[in-house]
């Protein structure tokens, strides 16, 4: 007698398949999402929420099906159509998306929230046809009772093998490599391919007739993909467009030779570069003001500099332009990033030699430098974008033994103009450590620039030195220390204080951006 399983070799290579969609389909999608709404903590609970109420539906229905229908034609026809939907999803979510990105744009909360639904909606389908495979494939395969345990055990363990290459494969290799939206369509036509395989073997002409699923999609395909997810503004032309394993990156430039350096929903310039310009009055500007606040600190005492939030490099930039030489030592996460910044914002070799780059987190990277700077600057706080881990006393700690002794932290928080929550939790943790702290409100935004001393200082502190600049200082120095005079508010530290144990971040900045949206904010959360 054969055993069970030499029967099932190919039906449990379709519940391989299965798995290995559904995790990759779920895993792409909170990347779909993500390039306009964010990867915060609420979006993906909603989709992992959404995706396991699919699922549930799934191994419902599926468990019901194999019984009225216990046939192999009829579960590879599920899957068929399982595939066809799956690589509808980015192509009919695709102007959904760039409708919501222009809501984002506009603050049109309403907009945006629908669309949101919308794209979730798409899922419900193709996932839920997915969720028939397992409860199916154990109908089908079970021929006696006896072995109805060991097979049911093959069948979910092959399933969850499955679902393991579906989660690491798209992150680490296919998304990088394709774009989310190429992901989709590369699962999709696995899918198909089996699903098809399958059904050939069983009716040949059911096979034959689905083959118009592959080509509606390809030319749908043809008809959507081309252009930009998101679309340039008026008067700017994209220069790069990429999707790493981090971001969804877009560099543009407008008429006036400005170029801009956006991630993910477009709603924050993250570097800004101009051939014959430095100084933007924007955020970067103002870190060049932060070592003036240590009492008699003089230009000749800048020794070294540490930005965690590298980006395209316009605040190293900034601060070559008025120290010159001095090294610098620049954290991004993202080596896409990185490269971009080499490409379009002069972040290289020849333009900056003193600058050394390296792709890493930036809490890990902090650590595996072994040298004290006089200035470290961290510009990776943007909601909804807020790595928790880098907003703990911990992490403060662990900057505050990479200083000097008159060294300063410098760090960029958002806002709105209404609601500090955020700007004043971090006062409130940073002033555990450090003896003063001073808060400046960047000019027509939505950000405050908190710098912590070493030594106790004052707001005179930044007047006097601004006073004793030498007479051949850098004018951009001197401009920029005034800018930050003008613009000192009241730091004003909240009872509440990350740590490495709780640092409810993303909660407090979903109520932030939440409020704002829906409090009908007009303003650029720039």
């Amino acid at each position: 007698m054969q055993h069970p399983t030499a029967n099932n070799a190919f039906l449990y290579g379709v519940v391989f398949t299965g798995g290995m969609t559904t995790l990759a389909v779920e895993l792409t999608a909170s990347r779909l999402l993500g390039s306009v709404f964010g990867t915060s903590n609420l979006v993906w609970a909603n989709v992992i929420g959404l995706m396991l109420l699919y699922l549930t539906v799934g191994y419902f229905l599926g468990g019901r099906l194999a019984d009225r229908r216990p046939h192999h034609s009829f579960l590879y026809q599920i899957l068929i159509w399982a595939a066809f939907l799956s690589a509808l999803i980015p192509l009919l979510s695709r102007p959904v998306l760039q409708t919501a990105a222009r809501a984002f744009a506009d603050y049109e909360a309403a907009l945006a929230l629908g669309s949101f639904v919308a794209v979730l909606v798409l899922f419900s389908i193709p996932v839920t046809l997915l969720g028939t495979v397992s409860p199916f494939a154990i109908r089908l395969a079970v021929k006696d009772v006896q072995n109805a345990g060991r097979i049911s055990g093959q069948i979910y363990a092959i399933g969850t093998i499955g679902s393991i290459v579906g989660t690491f494969l798209p992150v680490l290799f296919i998304i990088p490599e394709l774009g989310t939206t190429r992901t989709f369509l590369f699962f999709a036509a696995i899918l198909y391919l089996v699903a098809f395989a399958g059904l050939w073997q069983h009716s040949r002409r059911r096979a034959l007739v689905s083959l118009w699923m592959p080509t509606a999609i390809a030319l749908l395909a043809s008809a959507v993909l081309p252009g930009y997810l998101r679309p340039p503004a008026s008067g700017e032309t994209v220069l790069f467009e990429a999707e790493s394993a981090y971001n969804y990156i877009q560099v543009v430039e407008d008429d006036a030779g400005f170029r801009y350096l956006y991630l993910n929903e477009g709603t924050g310039i993250h570097s800004q570069w101009h051939p014959e310009q430095i100084i933007y009055r924007r955020t970067w500007d103002l870190f060049l003001a932060a070592p003036y606040f240590t009492p008699d600190f003089q230009y000749q005492d800048m020794e070294s500099i540490l930005i965690i939030g590298l980006a395209g490099g316009t605040i190293a930039r900034q601060h070559i332009e008025v120290y010159g030489d001095v090294p610098i030592d620049g954290i991004e996460i993202d080596p896409i990033i990185i490269e971009a910044g080499a490409r379009f914002f002069d972040m290289n070799a020849i333009e900056m030699p003193n600058l050394r780059t390296y792709a890493a987190d930036g809490r890990y990277g902090l650590n595996q430098l072994d040298r004290t700077y006089t200035v470290i600057g961290v510009d990776a706080y943007r909601p909804p974008y807020i790595p928790w881990h880098m907003t703990t006393i911990e992490f403060f700690q662990e900057i505050q033994q990479k200083l000097t002794p008159d060294g300063v932290l410098v760090i960029n928080v958002g806002r709105t103009s209404e609601d500090r929550r955020l700007v004043d939790a971090l006062s409130a943790t940073i002033g555990q450590l450090f003896p003063t702290l001073h808060a400046i409100d960047v000019p027509a935004s939505f950000n405050t620039i908190l710098v912590a001393t070493q030594q106790s200082s004052t707001q005179d502190d930044l007047q006097r030195n601004l006073q004793k600049l030498p007479v051949d200082a850098s004018p951009v120095l001197r401009d920029t220390l005034q800018l930050a005079l003008d613009h000192i508010v009241p730091v004003t530290p909240s009872d509440l204080i990350f740590t490495d144990d709780r640092a409810p971040v993303e909660t407090l900045t979903d109520s932030i951006v939440l409020n704002f949206l829906l409090g009908g904010g007009v303003e650029e959360l720039r």
